[in-house]
């Protein structure tokens, strides 16, 4: 039947998938460990009281890797299987029974 995949495509779909959350997990662990290191950093080194018109250092690589990491987020979990059905391939596994 047309649209169906054999055992070997399913496999490596599901091996992409894993890789690809697997990935996102690894840079988000790496995000948290870094910035919780530069906001200790921060405080360890006095910081000064913040008003609100000034913003502490350590937020600006917060922020700036925080959106590669929502960009990160939406490629592997929102919009993971737009490539493939556009090759005629569907983009979640099958559930089997």
């Amino acid at each position: 039947m047309p649209g169906e995949m054999s055992d070997e495509e399913l496999y490596e779909l599901a091996r992409r998938r894993v890789e690809e959350k697997s990935g996102f997990y690894v840079h988000l662990i790496v995000y948290v460990c870094v910035n919780a290191l530069l906001v200790l950093i921060w405080a360890l080194a006095g910081a000064p009281r913040v008003t609100a018109a000034e913003i502490p250092w350590f937020a600006f690589p917060l922020g700036g890797w925080g959106m590669g990491l929502l960009g990160h987020f939406l490629r592997v979990f929102v919009f993971s299987g737009q490539s493939a059905r556009h090759n005629g391939k569907q983009g979640r596994l099958p559930r089997t029974q």
